[in-house]
C-alpha cells in the first residue's frame, strides 16, 4: 500500500502564511489616529483665521469708530495687520506653535492667561454635564430595555427625544423659572457667591475648579455653595446628552439581550434584572464608549449657551462677551482650544474604545 503524505507549504509552491503580531493592528491603530489630530487642527484654525478675516483686520473690528483715523492706522502697523494676509497666516500658525496666542484687543491681556482663567470653569461644568448624563442616561436606558414596548419604555423614549430636542438655553431658563425663581431651592446665576469666590481664589496655587479648591481647602461651607451653584447648569447641559445615551443603552441593550449567551443565561433560570445588569450591560456600553467622544463637541457647543444662561464665567461666556466686542484675537484663541480639546478627546476615546473591542482597529 503506498502511504501518502501532505507536502510541506513550500514545496507545494504555497507561501507560509505569515502570523500576525499580537498589537501591531492596534499600534498601527493609534498612531493614525494621533496623526489625524494634526491636519484636524489645522483645518479649523485655517477655517477661523480667514473667516475672522473677511470683515478686515481684528483692529479695526474692535477699535473702529472708536479712534482716530491716524491712531487706528498706527495700532494696526505695529500689530502688523497691514502686511499680506499669507503672511499673517503663516506667522499665526508659527506663534500658536510656540504657544504665544497673541493678546486680546478688548482688555489687552494675553490670550494664554485668559484661557487658563476661564477654562477652568468650562471643564467643570463639562465634568458636571458628563456625570448627569451617565446618571440619567443610562439607567433609564437600561429600563426601557428591559421595559421594552411597555408604557414605561414609551414614555422614556419620548422623555429621551425632549431631552435631545430641547434648546439648552431654553431648558435653563425653564430651571431657573421653576428651582429657582418659583421653589427658591437653587441659585439662579453664578458659580459661587461672592464671599466663596473670593475666599477660594485667595488660595495658594488655585486650580480654578471651585468644587476641587473647596475640598482641598477643608472649606465644606464654600464646597456646598459650588455645588448648589452647579446643580442647574450641570442639569441644563447634561440633560441634552442624557437623552443621547438614553435611547443608545436602550437599543444596543435590545440587541445584547438577543445574543445566545444571554438565551442561555435565562434558560438556566437567571432572573431577568441581572441579566440586564450583569451580563448584557457592559458590551451595551462600548458604542457609549465611542459616541462619548463626538457628544464632547456637543457639550462645548451648549456650553455657550448654557454659560450665558447661568452666567457661568467660562470659555463659552467669554466668547459670546468677544464676539459682542468683535475681539477676534480672543475669538481665534478660545476656538483653536477648543478644536484641540475635541480632537485630544476623540483620540483618547478612540484609545478606550480599541482596548475594549478589538474589532475597531481593522
Amino acid at each position: 500500500m503506498t502511504a501518502f503524505t501532505e507536502a510541506p507549504p513550500e514545496a507545494a509552491g504555497v507561501p507560509e502564511p505569515v502570523a500576525k503580531t499580537k498589537g501591531g493592528g492596534l499600534l498601527t491603530y493609534l498612531v493614525i489616529r494621533f496623526l489625524l489630530i494634526i491636519p484636524t487642527i489645522l483645518i479649523l484654525v485655517t477655517m477661523v483665521f480667514f473667516l475672522m478675516r473677511i470683515t478686515g483686520d481684528p483692529i479695526t473690528a474692535a477699535l473702529g469708530g472708536r479712534l482716530p483715523a491716524d491712531q487706528l492706522q498706527q495700532r494696526i502697523h505695529e500689530a502688523g495687520y497691514d502686511r499680506p494676509i499669507m503672511v499673517q497666516y503663516f506667522e499665526y500658525l508659527g506663534q500658536i506653535f510656540t504657544g504665544n496666542f497673541g493678546r486680546t484687543i478688548s482688555d489687552n491681556r494675553a490670550v494664554t492667561d485668559m484661557l487658563a482663567t476661564f477654562g477652568s470653569a468650562t471643564l467643570e461644568l463639562a465634568v458636571n454635564a458628563v456625570v448627569v448624563a451617565l446618571i440619567v442616561g443610562i439607567p433609564l436606558g437600561m429600563v426601557a430595555a428591559h421595559r421594552r414596548d411597555k408604557g414605561s419604555d414609551a414614555v422614556l423614549r419620548v422623555l429621551a427625544i425632549l431631552f435631545y430636542a430641547t434648546p439648552v438655553f431654553f431648558a435653563g431658563l425653564l430651571l431657573k423659572l421653576v428651582f429657582g425663581v418659583w421653589l427658591g431651592w437653587t441659585p439662579i446665576a453664578g458659580r459661587a457667591t461672592t464671599t466663596t469666590e473670593l475666599a477660594l481664589t485667595q488660595l495658594s496655587a488655585p486650580t480654578g475648579i471651585y468644587w476641587l479648591d473647596a475640598l482641598r481647602s477643608g472649606n465644606m461651607a464654600a464646597f456646598w455653595d459650588v455645588e448648589q451653584h452647579a446643580i442647574l447648569p450641570g442639569l441644563a447641559l447634561g440633560l441634552l446628552t442624557a437623552g443621547v445615551f438614553l435611547r443608545l443603552v436602550r437599543t444596543n441593550l435590545i440587541g445584547t439581550l438577543g445574543k445566545d449567551y444571554v438565551e442561555a443565561g435565562r434558560s438556566r433560570g437567571v432572573s431577568e434584572f441581572r441579566l440586564v445588569t450583569k451580563h448584557a450591560y457592559k458590551p451595551a456600553l462600548i458604542p457609549i464608549i465611542t459616541v462619548m467622544g463626538l457628544q464632547i463637541a456637543l457639550l462645548l457647543g451648549g456650553a455657550v449657551l448654557t454659560e450665558t444662561t447661568f452666567e457661568w464665567k467660562g470659555l463659552g461666556f467669554q466668547l459670546a462677551q468677544y464676539l459682542t466686542a468683535r475681539d477676534f484675537v480672543a475669538v481665534q484663541g478660545i476656538v483653536v482650544l477648543l478644536a484641540v480639546i475635541v480632537a485630544v478627546t476623540n483620540f483618547i476615546v478612540d484609545v478606550i474604545a480599541a482596548l475594549i473591542d478589538p474589532r475597531v482597529r481593522y
